[in-house]
């Protein structure tokens, strides 16, 4: 049974926390309505952490700022957010990709216990030595580099196929055993308590925004249960090391291409222990690139390996910012950190090929319908105004040369569109619409001239050719059919308990109206003045008491009944209020 509000055990074994929330929120908003008076000394108090001057700033700046302050939680909530602006729009998931995930580091005493618990054995018998220092403290957890010590016999077992040696970062051999480095990867000491709490918060903050009308276009409850799967997928390293795997898999046969190899024995919900792949930062690729290592070249065969991941595999790796990929001495290209993934499934990849190919050909008509069957429209969808804007959407970038493409700015025109009309796009299709916008940004920080559409334009071929291919007709066809004999298994039993429950009385119809309220008021109201006009009219012509100008009145007036009259003032006011109300606009429930 769902819970219209938070509980009140909920509500009060949380009070703390909804407390700081509250304090936080509030601390935030009141630059709002002081910075209307132009009172430099009070405003000027209202400060960030940093010293700015909260009256100075934005606010979707102040949203951004709330959620960093309100701490881990909040900061990977936000961060997930800004992967979906056609909820909360371009400006604000702008602003949101801005969160800076960095938290204070645990103390080592406390990294140290939860390696312990979890592999069961000192620490000085799992790791030859282990930085006390994080390299790196995120929301979630903090990086440690290590030195582990391996057999031969365990070397092939742990790293096969293993990196080349110049990547392996032998150290040396002790009595037949070599030491390598790796990287322990380890969860925040109580963060599963702390996400908990806050998801309770926020699953109820949801429940109640979901009230206002302000805020029911966002979808709340539904984007915060999604938000919540994703962050306890991101607590539990278990998928972490899964997902290492299945992308080694799958990127076996590629060159140039390296994907840590998790330790299986030295991992766990809490922790995973994988190679360590060392190399150059791309911010600083650009300006001092490795010997013999083009930067141009570079991001084009990055490019080249997210749109195979994307188009060929449907499982790609979602967080491509410069600083989750390196690039070795070698000139290969290593991915890290693969928390956050992307699936696409078949009939998604096939509608966004579609998609793609109906651009290219100029069919407003076929983008219209695929951009309705994608997304989830609201009832009162206006569809002309959606196709003409559409068809200028289409005639704007389908005419761009391929190589000055602006990729990113066609897909953040394309949010714009959807967010318009309140068409919600399925959770996948945003999160590969923010993976391709921030590829390319990624592409142009090593190769300015870069363009993605320019990478794409074999992939858009081969998408031609995969359509017509007579392998996915049958892949169709044999969909097509389990879903008839599904069908035709489920029809039976379903008309059954049709006709059982029409047989027994219990067959009930469900009609959901919409917009009907103001006709009905309407007509109530027409029945109402009609009734009393009716009624009053009786009361003067059987002249009820008390009466106005008993006897003989002015002008031939006499025996008025006075309840008769009000009633007839009163019915005919509220006959020309209706009319007009009809005239303006047809509804009775809403303020002129």
């Amino acid at each position: 049974m769902k819970r219209s509000i938070p509980s009140v055990p909920q509500l009060y074994r949380n009070v703390r926390r909804w407390t700081e929330i509250v304090s936080v929120m509030s601390k935030y908003g009141l630059a709002d309505w002081l910075s209307r008076f132009n009172i430099d000394f009070v405003t000027d108090l209202l400060r960030t952490s940093a010293g700015e001057s909260q009256s100075q700033l934005t606010h979707n700046a102040r949203i951004r700022l709330a959620l960093s302050e309100l701490g881990p939680t909040f900061i990977k909530f936000g961060q997930l957010l800004s992967t979906r602006p056609d909820l909360i729009g371009t400006d604000l998931a702008d602003e949101l990709e801005q969160l800076q995930s960095d938290t204070p580091k645990d103390d080592f005493d406390l990294v140290k216990q939860t390696i312990e618990e979890d592999l069961g054995r000192p620490l000085d018998e799992i790791f030859v030595e282990i930085d006390p220092d994080p390299i790196a403290s995120a929301s979630i957890g903090q990086v440690h580099c290590a030195k582990l010590k391996i057999g031969p016999d365990q070397a092939v077992h742990y790293f096969a196929p293993a990196l080349p040696p110049t990547n392996q970062s032998t150290s040396g051999s002790l009595k037949g055993t070599t030491i390598i480095d790796v990287v322990v990867k380890v969860r925040h000491h109580g963060i599963q308590r702390t996400v908990d709490t806050d998801l309770d918060i926020l699953s109820g903050l949801a429940q109640l925004a979901s009230r206002l009308e302000d805020f029911k276009t966002y979808q709340p409850v539904s984007v915060v249960q999604e938000m919540s799967r994703t962050m306890r997928r991101e607590l539990d390293f278990a998928r972490e090391e899964r997902n290492l795997h299945q992308f080694r898999s799958l990127l076996q046969n590629e060159t140039g291409i390296l994907i840590p190899k998790p330790i299986a024995e030295l991992s766990s919900s809490r922790l995973i222990t994988m190679q360590r792949i060392t190399g150059t930062n791309l911010r600083e690729m650009r300006e001092s690139p490795p010997e013999g290592v083009e930067p141009a070249e570079i991001a084009k065969a990055g490019a080249n390996l997210y749109l195979k991941m994307i188009f060929n595999h449907g499982f790609y790796h979602a967080d491509p910012h410069p600083g989750n990929i390196v690039i070795t001495d070698d000139g290969e290209i290593g991915l890290l950190d693969f928390g956050m993934v992307g699936r696409i499934s078949e009939r998604l990849r096939e509608d966004i090929e579609a998609m793609l190919v109906a651009i290219v050909n100029q069919d407003v008509a076929m983008v219209t319908s695929l951009v309705k069957r994608v997304g989830s429209c609201p009832v009162n969808l206006d569809e002309a105004a959606l196709s003409n804007e559409v068809a200028d959407f289409v005639g704007q970038y389908s005419t761009q040369v391929v190589a000055h493409f602006d990729m990113s700015g066609a897909l953040i025109d394309f949010v714009s569109i959807v967010r318009r009309y309140d068409i919600s796009l399925p959770s996948e299709a945003m999160l590969l619409i923010k993976t391709l916008v921030t590829l390319e940004g990624t592409g142009r920080l090593l190769n300015p001239q870069f363009s993605l559409m320019e990478i794409m334009k074999p992939f858009q071929r081969m998408l031609v050719l995969k359509r017509m291919s007579p392998t996915r007709q049958l892949r169709k066809m044999r969909r097509f059919y389990l879903e008839v004999e599904q069908l035709v298994d489920n029809l039976p039993q379903r008309l059954s308990t049709i006709l059982e429950q029409v047989q027994t009385g219990r067959f009930d119809v469900h009609l959901d109206h919409r917009r009907l309220g103001p006709t009905a008021n309407r007509l109530v109201m027409g029945l109402m003045t009609s009734a009393l006009f009716l009624g009053s009219a009786l009361m003067l012509s059987s002249e009820v008491p008390p009466l106005l100008f008993p006897g003989k009145g002015p002008w031939g007036i006499q025996d008025l009944s006075l309840l008769g009259l009000a009633g007839c003032i009163v019915s005919i006011m509220m006959g020309l209020r209706l009319t007009w109300a009809i005239r303006k606009s047809g509804n009775l429930d809403e303020s002129d």
